[in-house]
């Protein structure tokens, strides 16, 4: 790479660590390109940015950007993930590290806050913000059904009492 080259991909880099709100860290040692071009794809899909980094000048571009802190994690054949959906980026990514044992999940930047390979994986097994809603309207809706079916038996009940007998009231 020339000085021109490295410039421009710091500036590459700089600005897609700026704007991403998800920053998965990964090593990829081992995986082979359909690998790589399989999970870029399954990334793909969900708006996420997989790209293989080259160290020395990607910590020069951290240096300038929130997620400084993760410099420390450049080390090795490094891959990163840029997302805005933290939680689906570390679910295709952890998923696939279970079945390629050559991805290894290494720390990652969530809204601002550092994550380690606990932390992206606790990440990985939250529900998504869909998943969230349907799981709340599905607990609004038992509610409300619930609700209904009471007072449809107490409405029930109060309709199969017997009618008082006009017989069997004292008479004045």
């Amino acid at each position: 790479m020339n000085k021109e080259q490295k410039q421009n991909y710091i500036n590459e880099i700089s600005s897609q660590f700026e704007k991403s709100k998800a920053v998965m860290v990964t090593h990829y040692q081992g995986l082979t390109m359909p690998q790589l071009d399989e999970l870029r794809s399954k990334m793909r899909e969900h708006g996420i940015v997989f790209k293989i980094t080259k160290n020395r000048i990607t910590k020069l571009a951290l240096e300038k950007t929130k997620c400084k802190d993760l410099s420390s994690l450049f080390t090795g054949p490094t891959a990163v993930a840029f997302g805005e959906d933290a939680i689906m980026s570390a679910r295709i990514l952890s998923k696939f590290a279970k079945d390629n044992e050559n991805l290894k999940l290494i720390g990652g930047m969530m809204d601002n806050e550092i994550l380690d390979q606990a932390g992206v994986l606790n990440v990985a097994n939250l529900p998504t913000l869909d998943e969230a809603r349907a799981n709340i309207v599905g607990i609004l809706n038992v509610a409300a059904s619930k609700l209904v079916s009471i007072l449809l038996a107490r409405s029930e009940k109060m309709s199969s009492l017997p009618a008082e007998n006009s017989e069997t009231q004292p008479k004045e």
